[in-house]
């Protein structure tokens, strides 16, 4: 009886911890399997206790349970003492009140079904075979491209059209009719608008009722093109944190940044979404299948999520361009097989969805330019190259491994060395995954698994920063936590005391943010490692980041201004700002340092007690890197 006392015990806490962590913590199979198989433990052990005649008779001593004459019954002081309170607790049975039985058990069941509720409400009830939508994807000044979806054959042809909503008495104009949609592109295709006017704000149409709105871009060179704004973050799943009371495709965060984004003055409004990866989760809680049909089936949710339709104010979340790049958890965690199986399954669904609103390929792919994942472009005094950090990746932590293949780094190199055009003063490159090799748990998932590529590419845009003019910034996601960070030019030789943890200064800047809807983890994984990469700030709490660029000439008009601002949770924590001079040989010159404008977060716990552990640093290690493993099973 004492073994099943223990087990039930044992197996009822394990229950309630899984549960908790799976539902609000880390989504990861391997708490699932444990919770599950915790949850059979428990209920063989409860079976057992429920069953034992010592228990179903009270405790009684005797046959009868009859106290002698004369005698009052005293209690065993080597018997466990009874109460609701411990048996709700412990999970223990109750001797005295069956239904406090009932109820502790009652409590380990449901706590297991939210977990399988979880898991699997949205693929069972929301297949979403059915999902008809429309998209706007990427906007330039005379051109947008629409990706939509019609299963429904009733519905054709689709006929698309749109109006300059900016003039009095707008009138349609039809673009194009789809005629013809099968199960090749998953029921989707993909329309272009063109002959645009810049900076003209737009309503498309289509005769399924489906309808949105979009901004062209600014006209190159024109007062408007030096200012743009934009959002930047990776990473969603459905109803995560879990609330049982909320629809399973719901994405918390989507509605958190569509509110922040109606709350700003309309100069300010993003022009696009560059989401950098984990669009998809086709692994996380568990993965059903690696088909085609699989993968197309979660793009298929996350696009039938209430949260696309959630408007604040005259904002709609579905009306902001989305761009996108390819991460791990599109095909499998960590994954650098390049394009062996389930790769091929993984990749239709991305480029139906994605890849066909994307930007176009680099004017120089060095590679088959209708057989790339990579992507480039310009918008108002920026341009932008888009990484594909895992189609063409090798082995990481050897001497010649690359994470981008050969065509994709001499397209890279090939862009950083390229001047740009007049007006444009910004370099962007967009990867899924950090460049900096701060982060401990998963670093070789990263660039830091590719450092010899890494300085390839570093010294070819601090040489872009000093002979072309332009400021490089870098902007990755996929950690579940925001960190800022600069490498600086080594031939710039700075001091010591320039180069600490948790200090604005110059050098190339990265700003890694996400997830946008999903979990983040209380345990710090981020500590600066030596002088080549400079820790300005990290933010690793929030279950919904997200970051916004903003650029605009300074007061002066002698200085492009680029304003980073941190959103968690739907508030702006943290300001950064860096600037670009205008005049062309003031660019000749060092570029200025960055310097945080605004910082609500703080250093955080986790500073003071790096401080007191000093030299300690195996203490806990194999907690730490117990739970850390889980948590890079998942992200």
């Amino acid at each position: 009886m004492f073994s099943h006392r223990v087990s039930a015990v044992f197996s009822s806490a394990v229950i309630r911890v899984m549960a908790f962590q799976f539902l609000r913590w880390i989504p990861g199979y391997p708490a699932l399997n444990i919770l599950f198989t915790s949850l059979a433990i428990y209920l063989s052990s409860l079976y057992f206790l429920l069953h034992d005649g010592n228990l179903s008779q009270g405790g009684a001593k005797n046959k009868h349970n009859i106290t002698p004459k004369g005698h009052d019954q005293v209690k065993d002081p080597s018997e466990p003492s009874d109460s609701a309170l411990k048996s709700l607790l412990t999970g223990l049975p109750s001797k005295t009140s069956p239904v406090w039985t009932w109820i502790t058990a009652l409590i380990n069941i449901a706590v297991s079904l939210l977990a399988l509720d979880f898991l699997m409400r949205g693929i069972v009830f929301y297949p979403s075979n059915d999902l008809s939508f429309a998209r706007i994807g990427h906007v330039s000044p005379t051109t947008a491209k629409l990706v939509l979806r019609e299963p429904d054959t009733a519905q054709l042809p689709v006929v698309v059209s749109y109006q300059d909503t900016s003039l009095a008495s707008p009138n349609w104009i039809q673009e194009g009719t789809v005629y013809k949609l099968d199960n090749t592109t998953d029921f989707t295709t993909t329309i272009t608008f063109k002959d645009l006017q810049p900076e003209t704000p737009y309503r498309y149409s289509l005769s399924n009722n489906k309808t949105g709105t979009f901004v062209t871009s600014a006209r190159p060179g024109s007062p408007a093109a030096s200012r743009l704004s934009f959002i930047t973050s990776s990473c969603i799943k459905p109803n995560f944190p879990y609330n049982m009371m909320s629809h399973p495709l719901r994405v918390p965060g989507i509605e958190k940044m569509t509110e922040a984004i109606a709350k700003l003055p309309s100069l300010l409004r993003p022009a696009f979404m560059l989401f950098l990866g984990d669009f998809i989760y086709i692994d996380v809680p568990y993965r059903f299948g690696s088909s085609m049909e699989h993968y197309r089936s979660e793009y298929r949710r996350i696009y039938s999520s209430p949260s696309w339709d959630f408007s604040s104010g005259d904002t709609r979340a579905l009306d902001l361009p989305w761009i996108h790049t390819l991460d791990d958890h599109e095909i499998a965690n960590d994954w650098k097989g390049n394009k062996t199986a389930p790769y091929p399954a993984a990749a239709d669904p991305f480029i139906h969805y994605h890849v066909s609103g994307n930007p176009p390929v680099p004017a120089k792919p060095f590679a088959d330019p209708d057989n790339v994942t990579y992507f480039s472009f310009v918008n108002g005094p920026a341009s932008f190259f888009m990484l594909d950090t895992r189609t063409y990746r090798s082995q990481p932590s050897q001497p010649d491994s690359s994470i981008l293949g050969s065509a994709q780094l001499q397209s890279l190199l090939e862009y950083l060395a390229s001047p740009e055009p007049a007006g444009v003063y910004w370099k962007f490159v967009a990867s899924s995954v950090p460049f900096t090799k701060n982060w401990r748990v998963g670093n070789t998932d990263t660039w830091g698994g590719f450092l010899n590529e890494r300085r390839t590419v570093f010294e070819a845009m601090w040489r872009a920063e000093r002979e072309l003019g332009v400021r490089v910034v870098l902007l990755s996601g996929d950690r579940h936590e925001f960190g800022a960070i600069r490498f600086p030019d080594p031939a710039l030789g700075l001091p010591i005391n320039e180069l600490q943890p948790r200090t604005a200064g110059v050098g190339l800047h990265e700003f890694s943010v996400g997830p946008l809807s999903m979990f983040y983890l209380p345990i710090r994984t981020f500590a600066q490692r030596d002088d080549e990469d400079v820790a300005v700030k990290y933010a690793p709490d929030g279950n919904s980041k997200f970051g916004m660029i903003d650029i605009a000439e300074g007061d002066s008009g002698e200085d492009s201004v680029l304003t980073y601002s941190l959103y968690v949770d739907g508030e702006a924590v943290w300001k950064y700002q860096l600037s670009v001079p205008l005049k062309s040989d003031a660019r000749k010159l060092p570029l200025s340092p960055g310097r945080v404008l605004e910082d609500k977060i703080g250093e955080g716990w986790d500073v003071p007690i790096n401080k007191a552990l000093g030299s300690f640093k195996g203490v806990g290690g194999n907690f730490v890197r117990t739970v850390t493993k889980l948590y890079h099973c998942v992200v």
